[in-house]
């Protein structure tokens, strides 16, 4: 089989990633990052997403970017925007963190023998990351091709990000075909140690208004605050 490094956050769009590269047969080495992210259950949820999804390996790479600051996701003084999607970059955007994790796959990737990566990234329902773009991972690949070994003796390193132009809840509706158990993931920037959603905050939103769109029955575990005040 055809080795790849698929990136693997804990969320619903890394998991349909990794599953999407192993049906297109792909022997998948699973990949995921501690960055000075406000909660590990994340972190447990990809672990657990790698060994149902049939990952051959999976590691985890320590990079504190806390130690720059510069996101509400990774500074615990800063406050998760819970307001509802709004134009522009929001404050949860993590400065360089695509390109840190997209590098440190490249190098896995080399080491494997690899020439495929794949990025669960999106540019349809998504908070404005410009790291998302399909022109970065555009431009992303033509580094990897001149900076690597690989790239240079004549083989090509190739950045699959098959969720790109999807939107939300098509990605669901693939993941779902696939089988992937979306009550595993975890998406919520502020979630719990036991992986409980907070369902107001943007990634919680686009999330819940995926599986409604997909006319799929939402399994995300919520705190039970949320689910009270939903359900009255």
């Amino acid at each position: 089989m055809v080795k790849a490094v698929v990136l693997l956050s804990g969320g619903l769009d890394s998991a349909t990633a990794l599953a999407i590269a192993r049906q297109q047969g792909y022997e998948c080495y699973a990949l995921s990052v501690s960055y000075g992210q406000r909660h590990g259950s994340e972190l447990a949820a990809a672990k657990n997403l790698a060994h149902s999804l049939g990952a051959a390996a999976y590691k985890v790479i320590e990079v504190d970017l806390s130690t720059f600051g510069g996101s509400a996701l990774i500074d615990k003084e800063r406050e998760i925007p819970t307001g509802g999607v709004t134009p522009g970059i929001p404050s949860t955007y993590v400065p360089a963190r695509n390109t840190i994790m997209l590098s440190l796959a490249l190098a896995w990737a080399e080491v494997l023998g690899s020439g495929d990566i794949f990025i669960g990234v999106n540019a349809v329902d998504y908070s404005g990351y410009p790291d998302c773009r399909p022109e970065y991972i555009e431009a992303f690949e033509t580094m990897a091709n001149l900076a690597t070994k690989t790239g240079t003796e004549g083989a090509r390193m190739t950045i699959h990000a098959p969720l790109m132009n999807l939107s939300k809840a098509e990605i669901i509706k693939r993941g779902c075909l696939l089988g992937v158990d979306y009550s595993m993931t975890v998406s919520c920037y502020q979630a719990d140690d036991a992986g409980l959603a907070c369902g107001v905050c943007d990634s919680c939103r686009l999330r819940r208004a995926g599986f409604e769109s997909a006319n799929v029955p939402d399994v995300t575990r919520y705190h039970a605050g949320f689910r009270q005040a939903t359900a009255l």
